[in-house]
């Protein structure tokens, strides 16, 4: 870590996305050769979309199936930042020409009402639970680039912010200490049909991670600072024209539309 510098690596990927470059693996002197090094570009590139972004307020987990982990040849989640700039409120309606290729993940977020500074032992889901008091639905909005999965080295996804782009968040509703979040009931629809449905699979447990590894990287969560815990379903991308509407169990629903 010592001789690798992260901000040229930062400024590729901002400069990548801004003249809309296809996704392309870090190379030579740009690629991190470990977490640490993505991470370390990640937190570089904040300070440079924080400018037009805004502040970051809210954490995202990824590649938190199996699947996607043996695709990107890991055993386990990856983190990102979600800015203030980049939060929409339900129901959205966005411009497909704002994006290269957008895929849209349907989340239970997790508002927080106290700090998670660390302890004298990592984080597990039940040290973390009294710590929501709110939640939403949301859909997290991904920007892929157009990658070829099979060929994303999982560092360089991680550099570049775990993709995200933004969400588009429901209301927040209260939570009560007795509600159990694991297992939520989520249904997407698609211009009014069913597309998919699925549970939520343990936030908490998800929240855990992204708790202890912002305490890890010095940047812990904040009171108020919310969390994206993992899709209930599938990914799939959005269409110009198509409307999804993402119902989830005593939590809420969460609307987009993609313009031409």
């Amino acid at each position: 870590m010592a001789d690798f510098d992260p901000v040229p690596a930062a400024q590729f990927i901002a400069d990548a996305h801004r003249s809309r470059s296809p996704f392309e693996n870090l190379k030579g002197t740009l690629a991190p050769s470990n977490f640490d090094e993505a991470y370390a570009v990640q937190e570089a590139l904040s300070e440079i979309w924080k400018t037009d972004f805004g502040p970051v307020v809210g954490l995202k987990i990824a590649t938190t199936t199996k699947v996607m982990q043996e695709l990107m040849g890991i055993d386990h989640p990856c983190g990102g930042m979600i800015y203030k700039n980049r939060i929409h409120s339900s129901p959205a309606s966005l411009k497909a020409s704002d994006f290269m290729h957008m895929v849209i993940e349907c989340e239970l977020a997790v508002v927080l009402n106290a700090d998670l500074t660390g302890q004298s032992s990592p984080y597990t889901a039940a040290d973390v639970r009294p710590a929501v008091s709110e939640a939403m639905a949301v859909f997290e909005l991904i920007e892929d680039r157009n990658a070829v999965y099979k060929d994303c080295e999982a560092l360089t996804l991680t550099a570049d912010n775990s993709w995200n782009t933004g969400i588009v968040a429901a209301q927040r509703v209260p939570v009560p200490a007795d509600l159990e979040l694991n297992g939520l009931a989520g249904k997407l629809l698609v211009d009014g049909a069913i597309r998919s449905e699925g549970p939520t699979d343990d936030p908490m447990g998800a929240l855990a991670w992204i708790a202890n590894h912002a305490v890890d990287r010095g940047r812990p969560l904040r009171k108020g600072m919310f969390v994206i815990t993992g899709s209930v379903v599938a990914t799939l991308p959005i269409l110009p024209g198509e409307h999804f509407r993402f119902e989830l169990e005593n939590i809420g629903t969460c609307e987009l539309t993609l313009e031409a």
